[in-house]
């Protein structure tokens, strides 16, 4: 089962990994937060003191347009905010 799916990274996000050792992952659905933590120490080479999650619910919408309505959804999926130990740092963009 992969675990950790992508890294959030907006600008919110950014912030807190410089400021606090925070980093954002979207991780799988099933997935509790003892398995994103192995994951993350494993990919990174780093240590996890703290994991939160929240589950997203999808999204439905419908546009009335001039062909008709038209129907729109969102992807639920799984965050995880995962606090490293102090010191430790994941760089994201050293392989650009």
């Amino acid at each position: 089962m992969r675990v950790l799916i992508k890294p959030i990274i907006t600008e919110k996000v950014t912030k807190d990994g410089e400021i606090f050792g925070r980093f954002a992952f979207v991780v799988d659905r099933k997935a509790n937060k003892i398995e994103i933590k192995k994951a993350v120490e494993a990919a990174y080479g780093v240590s996890v003191v703290n994991v939160n999650t929240m589950n997203y619910a999808a999204k439905r919408s419908v546009k009335f347009t001039k062909s008709g309505m038209i129907n729109a959804k969102t992807n639920a999926f799984k965050k995880a905010i995962v606090e490293l130990k102090e010191g430790d740092n994941i760089d994201f963009y050293s392989n650009i």
